[in-house]
């Protein structure tokens, strides 16, 4: 009994198996959108990188990352996250007509100091979604005025003294003038 009991459930979980549909490789969207960066953007690897260069703390930390929608269709942003709290992207809320540009704002925190190296991740309905951008840079501290330490001594600046040098007095002499009567 036992025997035929695990045949008839052995026979329903391989009809249920069979019974799936088979899935299908999804068909690609031709007429798709695709975000396309700007060249300034696209480094010798194909990666799409901003290079702050040197900032000093406190500086503007923000770029916008400038796109076209190369597709057909329009492009939706559905979201933008970032490696961390320090970078904070923004992005467009209307979908971007094809052949239009828009762009990303990345604010990037440069209140810490160092080497940054950040990643944003950008979730669309475009065919080369998910899209990586990338910052990097390096933030240094603000050169600090030159402090005098507690046991230096403040000495006035002297300056030499320029006299004017000493000419001869030469005396004019001064003839008697004649007085009319």
């Amino acid at each position: 009994m036992k025997k035929q009991i695990l045949i008839a459930a052995f026979l329903c979980t391989m009809g249920a198996l069979y019974a799936q549909d088979v899935a299908k490789p999804e068909e690609i969207n031709k007429n798709a959108p695709v975000i396309t960066f700007d060249q300034r953007f696209i480094s010798s690897n194909g990666s799409i990188v901003y290079d702050y260069g040197t900032l000093t703390k406190g500086a503007n930390g923000l770029v916008y990352f400038v796109f076209t929608n190369t597709g057909k269709e329009p492009l939706i942003i559905e979201k933008a996250t970032s490696s961390c709290g320090c970078t904070v992207p923004k992005t467009p809320d209307k979908p971007i007509l094809p052949g239009a540009k828009d762009s990303i704002s990345v604010k990037y925190d440069t209140n810490r100091i160092g080497i940054i190296n950040k990643t944003v991740t950008v979730m669309s309905n475009a065919s080369n979604s998910p899209t990586i951008m990338q910052i990097k840079g390096n933030i240094i501290d603000k050169p600090q005025e030159t402090e005098l330490n507690q046991d230096s001594e403040v000495k006035p600046e002297v300056k030499p003294e320029v006299k004017p040098e000493a000419k001869p007095e030469t005396k004019q002499e001064t003839k008697p003038t004649k007085v009319k009567k």
